[in-house]
């Protein structure tokens, strides 16, 4: 395993941890994948892409699109394991909003220190546009 992904699932480790400290309510709504339908896109860093995209579970291309997570199965997450930051960090429980927002920029933060400290360069894009890459590089 090479040293930038074991730093990845290090600091996704930490993430999870501070998260379930921060106790969110979570109530397998499947809100959190269906971003056009509740207004928000998920963003991640192609550092996290890599993790994501080399242990993914297989989707069809026809389902990559920007309006929900091809990952998402009935209300459940297929890519547990290896989803970026922005899908641990996300909750709809309202109490936890603001400590979300703080998690995430903490978390975000420390992904561009990886970047800098591997010199892979900083890039952050939504899901589709990753997913599309790979789709067109295969």
């Amino acid at each position: 395993m090479s040293t930038v992904r074991q730093a990845i699932l290090e600091l996704y480790r930490e993430a999870d941890a501070e998260i379930s400290s921060a106790k969110p309510l979570c109530v397998a709504s499947g809100r959190c994948c269906r971003f056009k339908e509740y207004g928000h896109t998920l963003f991640l860093s192609q550092l996290e892409a890599d993790v994501l995209l080399d242990c993914a579970p297989p989707y069809d291309p026809a389902d990559v699109t920007p309006d929900f997570c091809p990952f998402q199965k009935g209300n459940l997450c297929t890519a547990r394991e290896p989803r970026p930051l922005g899908c641990r960090v996300y909750y709809c429980d309202p109490a936890y909003q603001n400590t979300m927002t703080i998690i995430n920029e903490k978390y975000l933060h420390q992904l561009k220190k990886i970047a800098d400290e591997y010199q892979t360069g900083w890039r952050y894009a939504p899901l589709h546009v990753f997913l599309r890459e790979k789709e067109t590089s295969s």
